[in-house]
């Protein structure tokens, strides 16, 4: 079993109101108590994409919504994710509606580089929702090994196995001309 993260205590005041709305939130989240809330909340918060350095690898997800109609748009969409293939692991395509579609793109890679992928995405005209969501891979690997701990497994094999096996899938795409 993995040895205990070491813990410092400290005190918080909270307005009444606004420690009567974070217990009502524990309640619906299930949480056992106000401590794992708030170190989950404080790990959210330092994993926002703006709070992280350029140079860090992270795993993550690219969120779109688009309208499918807007000349071209789909292939520009992409034409992206092709020239980003070395940091996509897979996407997944959903229709919403007669319009609009939506898009979940895995990612792993740079951040800088991801950053990048998500503005030349979300500058698309037609483009209604981008956004992107990511953790540091450090964190992962240390997550799969401690919830792992005792069993005989690498979590960084399982994840580099898993990033050669994403890279080797076939696809193909279909284009109606505008005639």
């Amino acid at each position: 079993m993995a040895d205990k993260e070491d813990l410092t205590r400290f005190g918080v005041a909270f307005p009444t109101p606004l420690i009567e709305q974070f217990d009502q939130y524990i309640e619906e989240q299930g949480y056992k108590n106000r401590s794992e809330a708030f170190r989950d909340l404080v790990r959210k918060t330092l994993l926002q994409p703006s709070a992280l350095q350029s140079d860090q690898d992270v795993a993550g997800t690219i969120v779109m919504v688009y309208d499918h109609h807007i000349s071209d748009l789909p292939i520009r969409l992409m034409e992206l994710q092709h020239e980003a293939h070395h940091d996509i692991i897979s996407n997944m395509h959903v229709h919403l509606n007669h319009d609009q579609c939506l898009e979940v793109i895995a990612v792993r890679g740079n951040l800088g580089r991801l950053r990048h992928l998500h503005q030349q995405i979300q500058v698309q005209k037609g483009v209604l929702y981008a956004e992107l969501s990511v953790t540091y891979v450090d964190e992962l690997n240390k997550l799969a090994h401690a919830q792992s701990s005792g069993q005989d497994h690498n979590p960084d094999q399982s994840l580099d196995h898993h990033n050669q096996s994403a890279g080797q899938h076939g696809h193909s795409h279909h284009h109606r001309s505008a005639d």
